[in-house]
């Protein structure tokens, strides 16, 4: 029987999950994060979709006819109300500007992929040259400082 209680269920224990559970000795120490990566400053940004590209406009035409309301959370929520009272005609010219802004990404996109390729190929190369002439330099001062101490004697 869907729904009904069991005379089983009367008498399970209450759920362990649902109880208090007491602080133990590791309950003090912080859950270890994971470092987030370094953003690139110089990569592309991800193009707006429609309803964003819908929201610039909407927000321009919002703020003439409401110009007293300070609300971000009342903009976006009027906004997302138009946008779905919109039909499939209405939203084409934003949906093709989206469209257009995607396609530009994706060439900026490649672009920047190549130029990351190439930079990874000579930053190698410039590694490898740097830590040769390191090891070298440091034997030079090996043998700079071994001639030293024979001086000093």
């Amino acid at each position: 029987m869907k729904g009904g209680k069991s005379k089983g269920a009367e008498s399970k224990k209450p759920d362990s999950k649902l109880s208090v559970k007491k602080k133990g000795p590791a309950a003090g120490k912080k859950p270890v994060k994971k470092e987030k990566a370094v953003k690139d400053p110089n990569k592309p940004k991800r193009p707006a979709s429609a309803f964003f590209v819908f929201m610039e406009e909407f927000r321009k035409q919002y703020k003439e006819k409401h110009p007293n309301n300070k609300s971000v959370s009342v903009v976006g929520k009027a906004g997302g109300d138009k946008w779905k009272s919109l039909s499939e005609a209405e939203k084409a010219p934003y949906v093709a500007k989206a469209e257009k802004r995607k396609s530009e990404y994706n060439k900026n996109m490649q672009a920047y992929n190549k130029r990351m390729a190439e930079g990874a190929n000579a930053a190698e190369e410039e590694e490898s040259d740097k830590s040769r002439s390191e090891v070298n330099d440091e034997d030079e001062d090996d043998d700079e400082s071994g001639e030293e101490e024979d001086d000093e004697e």
